[in-house]
């Protein structure tokens, strides 16, 4: 419909002046009738009169599908106009009438090669917007002649049209060659026709990310920087992206296309403003602090931000969120920036929330005062959510700049006493805060605090004042009464009231043991017995245990040492923030989120990274793009979406194992608990059996948790007995591993044609040591809140071990690791501890080596070496799926006797044959033998016939299963065959993709 509208508004300079609304208003009886007699009509200006009617019905809905083939009739004129008019019907309808447009071809043909560039033009691209198959052929031999067409509009319209024709056969356009003209295009001389080409390109490029079509070097960024200066708007964009998927080699490189970059920073396009600001945010990366070009660009960024914030306020808003994101990766652009972000009284509410957000983000000790000034005067105004974020601002300022806190607490207590229910419960849900950052500080505020507890009635509010008095519950006399007022209607409130005013309740206890016991044995009635919420009653159940059974314990536990909340704990974690900063100009920094969260197939959307700095050569794109050859294709997912259960992991059957998984060798005493919690049947006394996937860990824990609810008790925490720690030592539940299963016997007779060739030596040679894929990211630090876990499988010594490489992302310590995996194919299960030595400290790597069993609790899985791991730490369980090679469960005992592989190739039906092609594998039969032979595929025989060499070779799974392959080699021939026979024909397709990623690695 756009097109429509832009060329029917092109078409007017070429119509009279008088108005087109005639067009529309015409309502008599058999119009089409009517219609079809002027197209006919041998009167030109009839026939242009009788298209722009057609065009006009078209536009308002009408169907006029019927003149197809009268409307393409008057394709045969010299008049621009009028051609528009019928090749814009013929955009329109040539999908429902596919048959009927190849009518028109010839004319497309004819007009491409028509002496005006405007008609050749237009030909080319009306042909790239009929996406009609059956044209799509016709359209290469026009295409290809337009894009060498010695006028630039006409090769900058070709550009456009390849990207088209890519989106309805991107085969076609990669035979024709279509693309390597388009590479050709980005050394044209013709600065749009360069745009054009680096736009279609891209554009190609975001839907095969792996292409490499945009291959920049120093000499295409030359070219494009060339283009840049001369371009329209739109082309300057279209280049600037480019420029920003680049790395350079080093410092120089980059401040020499900073530099040539800056003055589309003076742009009047915010766009053009913003995509120059991304390419210069992420080159400054490269750049040494101490030059003084990077103290110039720092001072040069600031203008063009502040501009932008003029602008009317749809604009602000976007310019506003990508400065929040700037201001988080380098604050001080903006740091004497402070008074532009002050909010106006007429902004609308999404402008002055963004602004108050940045605010507190540039908030400083020289500016403090100044901006807590301008809070004070926004929590007075009545846009209540404005009152509130202004009111939260002020704790976070207390929070961010330590020197300031008594002055904010100050004007928290100014807002608290003007009796404004909203500003009253937001300052008391900041002063909590507050109360975490400078502990035994402002506690003199409390009974300020208490006075408004009666007009509390937001449930945030209530939990922070809750929260107040059982922490401070020595130091207020009436804890107790306060505590039990909530108490009243304890299954009105919410689940946060209820978790607080529980966990506080035990506080006071614990601090006031012989004056409210009758109050914490009634709050743990109403919370276990009294109340359908799980998470309630578990924390219940927990606190009950506790208190019955090791009160110091329970001290130690409830009342322990809380760390400091953080300066910022509302920043982007640091890896989405590179992400992001690299989307500026684009809706992943509006939303604040990247691509793949919010684009639909975005299986190819390709993670972005900022560059190392001093001159690293590290890739843009995120590794996990990447994968082993024939381990996996794509990066792999992580099992629950946000928001959902913990997917498959929940459906562990949690009867006791069948099967016994073998202790470490270390002699380590080992602890087991399910990773996914659960209920507490042993805190009652009552030991359940160990679940079936032990999750390892390097430290006992106890007890051993089952995922049963517990019945209410019905006595007292006095009376509860039993013994809270439980055995922890798996000991008993592990045993030795069974013994491998022995070959099955073969009873086919030995004899036939193949007798002979097990009578020739092989010439096999030594092995070459087993092939270990490449490690592939399986949990990026956006998913796992800065734990990244990159990994691969490896089979050493017998041994399977998966090796991983752990990087702490995040802005504090992790510790207390633990694995677990789900059942799987092959019943791999680790057969140690996932140590992770502490502390693992922000932006440290470790790497870490797990043994693994394969003795673990088995379940078919699509694709077939499909893995589902869960990690545990101290932050949160984070689960991830990945893939092994199957190479990695090929037993050292794999090597048959060759009868009996004569034996058993002849027994296994001819049904369970599967054959392969391995392709671009330039290896002699000798090398490909000793190669196969380091990951335990085993050479039983060779012979050669005609020139080829013939493999004959056998393997053993760990599950007792024998697979024989032949593979084909012929010097010279790239292509080798493998033929694979198996009793269980499914695992064959696992062992080719073995047989590949062995070969050509």
């Amino acid at each position: 419909m756009q097109e429509w509208a832009n060329q029917l508004c092109e078409n007017r300079q070429f119509g009279s002046k008088m108005t087109d609304s005639k067009y529309f208003t015409t309502t008599k009886k058999g119009e089409i009738f009517e219609l079809k007699a002027e197209l006919n009509s041998d009167k030109k200006e009839k026939k242009k009169e009788a298209v722009k009617k057609v065009i006009a019905s078209m536009t308002v809905g009408k169907d006029v599908s019927a003149l197809f083939p009268d409307v393409v009739n008057c394709m045969q004129t010299d008049n621009l106009e009028l051609k528009k008019l019928v090749y814009l019907y013929l955009m329109n309808y040539a999908k429902s009438q596919p048959d009927m447009a190849i009518m028109a071809v010839n004319t497309f043909v004819k007009d491409c090669e028509d002496p005006n560039p405007l008609i050749r033009a237009l030909a080319v691209r009306t042909m790239g917007c009929i996406r009609v198959d059956k044209i799509t052929e016709y359209l290469c031999e026009p295409l290809r002649k337009c894009l060498k067409d010695e006028d630039p509009y006409v090769r900058k319209t070709a550009a456009v049209c390849v990207a088209k024709l890519h989106d309805i056969n991107a085969q076609l356009v990669e035979d024709q060659g279509f693309l390597d003209t388009l590479k050709d295009l980005i050394s044209d001389s013709n600065p749009m026709v360069v745009a054009n080409a680096v736009a279609a390109l891209s554009e190609i490029a975001e839907s095969h990310p792996n292409s490499n079509l945009l291959d920049l070097n120093p000499q295409t960024i030359n070219k494009l920087l060339t283009a840049l200066n001369e371009c329209t708007e739109w082309g300057q964009i279209f280049i600037l992206d480019c420029l920003a998927n680049y790395t350079p080699r080093d410092d120089r490189e980059s401040q020499s296309i900073c530099e040539r970059v800056t003055p589309r920073l003076s742009h009047a396009n915010s766009a053009v403003v913003l995509s120059a600001v991304k390419v210069l945010m992420k080159f400054m990366e490269m750049l040494p602090k101490d030059l003084d070009y990077y103290g110039t660009l720092l001072k040069k960024l600031a203008p063009p931000l502040v501009t932008l914030l003029s602008a009317e306020p749809e604009l602000q808003y976007v310019a506003l969120r990508n400065i929040n994101l700037i201001v988080q990766r380098r604050p001080e652009i903006l740091k004497h920036e402070m008074k532009v972000f002050f909010v106006k009284y007429n902004d609308p509410i999404y402008v002055k929330l963004e602004k108050l957000d940045i605010m507190i983000r540039l908030a400083s000790q020289a500016n403090i005062a100044q901006v807590l000034a301008e809070l004070k005067e926004y929590a007075t105004e009545v846009d209540v959510d404005f009152v509130r974020k202004a009111v939260r601002a002020i704790g976070r300022c207390a929070i961010k700049v330590e020197q300031s806190a008594e002055r904010c607490v100050s004007t928290l207590l100014d807002l608290i006493q003007t009796k404004v229910n909203y500003v009253v419960q937001e300052a008391i849900v900041v002063i909590k805060d507050i109360f975490r950052k400078y502990p035994n500080k402002y506690e003199s505020v409390i009974a300020t605090l208490c006075e408004n507890l009666d007009s509390l009635d937001e449930p945030e509010a209530r939990a922070a004042m809750i929260w107040i008095v059982g922490e401070y519950a020595e130091r207020i006399d009436n804890a107790d009464e306060l505590l039990e007022s909530f108490l009243e209607g304890f299954h009105d409130e919410s689940t946060q009231v209820q978790l607080q005013l529980l966990t506080a309740i035990v506080k006071l206890f614990l601090k006031k043991p012989t004056e409210t016991q009758e109050l914490v044995q009634q709050v743990l009635s109403l919370a276990t017995q009294d109340s359908d919420n799980p998470d309630l009653r578990d924390r219940g159940y927990i606190y009950w245990r506790l208190l019955s059974t090791d009160p110091v314990a329970a001290k130690e536990v409830v009342l322990a040492e809380k760390p400091l909340i953080s300066e910022e704990t509302d920043l982007i974690e640091p890896t989405l923030l590179e992400e992001l900063i690299c989307h500026i100009g684009t809706l992943a920094s509006v939303y604040h989120k990247p691509p793949s969260a919010f684009v639909e197939g975005s299986r190819g959307v390709q993670h972005k990274r900022l560059p190392g700095s001093g001159g690293s050569g590290e890739s843009v794109d995120s590794p996990d793009t990447t994968s082993a050859a024939g381990v996996s294709e794509a990066p792999p997912a992580v099992i629950p979406s946000q928001g959902d259960l913990l997917g498959d992991l929940l459906n562990l059957d949690l009867t006791p194992p069948t099967t016994t998984i073998p202790a470490p060798s270390s002699g380590m005493q080992m602890g087991a608990v399910d990773l996914l919690g659960g209920g507490l049947d042993s805190l009652m006394g009552d030991e359940s059996e160990p679940p079936p996937i032990p999750l390892r860990t390097d430290t006992p824990l106890s007890p051993h948790l089952s995922h049963q609810s517990p019945s209410p008790p019905d006595h007292s925490p006095t009376e509860l007995g039993g013994d809270l720690g439980g055995s922890p030592a798996i000991g008993a539940a592990f045993g030795a591993p069974p013994a491998a299963a022995a070959p099955a016997s073969f009873s086919a007779p030995v004899g036939g044609g193949l007798d002979d060739l097990f009578d020739l030596g092989g010439g096999v040679g030594m092995p070459l040591g087993a092939y270990s894929p490449p490690k592939t990211i399986w949990l990026p630090a956006t998913k796992a809140k800065g734990l990244e876990i990159s990994g691969t499988f490896a089979r050493r010594a017998g041994v399977i071990q998966m090796e991983m490489t752990l990087t702490n992302k995040a802005m504090s310590v992790m510790t207390d690791f633990a694995i677990q995996f789900n059942r799987n194919s092959f019943g791999l299960a680790p057969a140690g501890p996932l140590q992770v030595l502490a502390p693992f400290t922000p932006n440290q790597s470790i790497e870490v080596a797990l043994p693994l069993s394969t003795v673990g609790p088995v379940m078919k899985m699509e694709p077939l070496s499909n893995l589902q791991v869960a990690v545990k730490n101290n932050i949160d369980v984070f689960y991830f799926s990945c893939q092994y090679p199957i190479s990695i469960l090929f037993l050292e005992d794999g090597k048959m006797e060759r009868q009996v592989f004569l034996a058993t190739w002849k027994d296994i039906p001819n049904d369970n044959e599967t054959q392969f092609q391995i392709k671009d594998c330039y290896l002699t039969s000798d090398t490909a033998s000793n190669k196969l032979q380091g990951s335990n595929i085993f050479t039983i025989a060779k012979r050669t016939v005609e020139g080829q060499d013939i493999l004959y070779q056998s393997m053993k799974l760990t599950n007792g299963i024998w697979l024989l392959a032949e593979l084909r080699v012929q010097a010279g021939n790239p292509v080798h065959m493998v033929s694979l026979k198996c009793r269980a024909p499914e695992v064959s397709q696992c062992v080719f993709q073995s047989y590949e990623a062995i070969l050509k690695n």
